[in-house]
């Protein structure tokens, strides 16, 4: 059951998904379709599952289910990564390697693999203000309030 994302409460359990480049408007509708489908469509041992999405900076796609209405069982959430998959294959771009990590440069989001992000970092290239995307977050609320952050408030300090 499809939901409008900002709808679904703050124990609402979140995905988020990187792509390692930026979506064009095209893509951004054909995306937006496909998730309207997925999500409608999307059940776990037949019974329907309350979720919603966003799509941010025309870069990251974020999924939210809220469990309190039907958990996701393996075999929903199975499904969820090969709609992911099928997206990657279709528009040839990575989302689910989570060794990379996006982070903003003014106005423009930047990619980069963690080894260069280290270096980066190591080389002082980024500082402990640089506002960075903590793809762990595992609910809306950390979605919210921890998600696109200073590097210093995120697992990236480790780094710094």
């Amino acid at each position: 059951m499809l939901v409008n994302f900002d709808s679904l409460t703050e124990t609402a359990r979140v995905w988020v998904y990187q792509a390692n480049r930026s979506f064009s408007e095209k893509e951004l509708v054909e995306i937006s379709d496909a998730l309207d489908r997925f999500i409608s469509e999307w059940t776990a041992h037949g019974s329907d599952l309350k979720a919603g999405y966003e799509i941010k900076y025309k870069r990251f796609i974020i999924i939210a289910l809220d469990q309190d209405f039907a958990s996701a069982s393996g075999c929903s959430i199975d499904a969820s990564v090969h709609f992911i998959q099928e997206l990657e294959k279709k528009y040839n771009v990575d989302l689910l390697d989570k060794m990379n990590v996006s982070y903003k440069q003014g106005t423009h989001i930047a990619y980069k693999p963690l080894g260069d992000f280290k270096k980066m970092a190591k080389d002082r290239a980024i500082s402990k203000k640089t506002i960075v995307f903590n793809n762990l977050v595992t609910n809306k609320h950390e979605y919210i309030n921890h998600w696109e952050v200073p590097a210093s408030e995120s697992w990236h300090s480790r780094f710094l």
